[in-house]
């Protein structure tokens, strides 16, 4: 199961890595290169057979997957309660104000502290919810403006957006046809988007939901 995944994001990674982005990006961080490792024994340690509910994100955050190679990657759930403690190289072309220092980054990713301080305090030990749950960004990719600021795959044009929406999309239908889940929750309205467009046909019967993003950013989930 864990090597099926590894492959597909694999072919996610190869697929997204050519492709240019116009202003205001001015980089482009690709997690699934420079962080593969720790992705990897993220997914091989968490992705063992097929899971009941399965969470979707949007892309990673600059203090989050972009440093962990974990999908909402809270330095200190990754390394406390997940108990992964993997390097991670950085990117060749990191913006001054965003660098990658890996499980070094003493910045607080507050939507990962929010939902895996919510895994843990729901179930306890990191085991017990991976035993039923499993966690992916829909698209690996962090866009960073030139004054370092985040800008999400919602604000790309799209016509730049829609060879990452045709690789996303293959991806994610591949995950969910691995892992087989009855519940499919979108972190949020666009991840919940794609994954009313994809899992119906993924998963026949599968059900579509959605929770709040945790961003302090979102006045509801604060």
């Amino acid at each position: 199961m864990a090597e099926g995944l590894l492959r597909a994001a694999a072919r996610l990674r190869d697929s997204l890595r050519p492709l240019r982005f116009s202003a205001p990006v001015t980089h482009v961080y690709h997690p699934l290169d420079y962080a593969w490792e720790a992705h990897a024994a993220y997914v091989r340690r968490f992705a063992s057979g097929p899971r009941r509910v399965f969470f979707l994100g949007m892309n990673p955050g600059p203090f989050g997957m972009a440093q962990t190679g974990v999908p909402f990657g809270e330095v200190a759930a990754v390394r406390g309660w997940m108990g992964l403690d993997v390097p991670v190289s950085a990117p060749a072309d990191q913006h001054p104000r965003r660098p990658v220092e890996g499980l070094d980054c003493r910045r607080s990713e507050v939507s990962g502290r929010r939902l895996w301080g919510w895994a843990a305090a729901r179930f306890g030990a990191a085991p017990a919810f991976f035993r039923e749950c499993f966690v992916v960004n829909y698209c690996p990719l962090l866009f960073v403006e030139a004054s370092g600021r985040n800008r999400t795959p919602d604000k790309i044009p799209a016509a730049e957006m829609e060879p990452v929406t045709a690789a996303c999309d293959a991806h994610l239908a591949r995950v969910l046809e691995c892992l087989q889940p009855e519940w499919v929750l979108g972190v949020g309205g666009f991840a919940e988007k794609r994954l009313a467009a994809v899992a119906p046909r993924a998963v026949p019967g599968v059900r579509v939901g959605t929770i709040l993003h945790p961003s302090p950013a979102s006045p509801a989930a604060n």
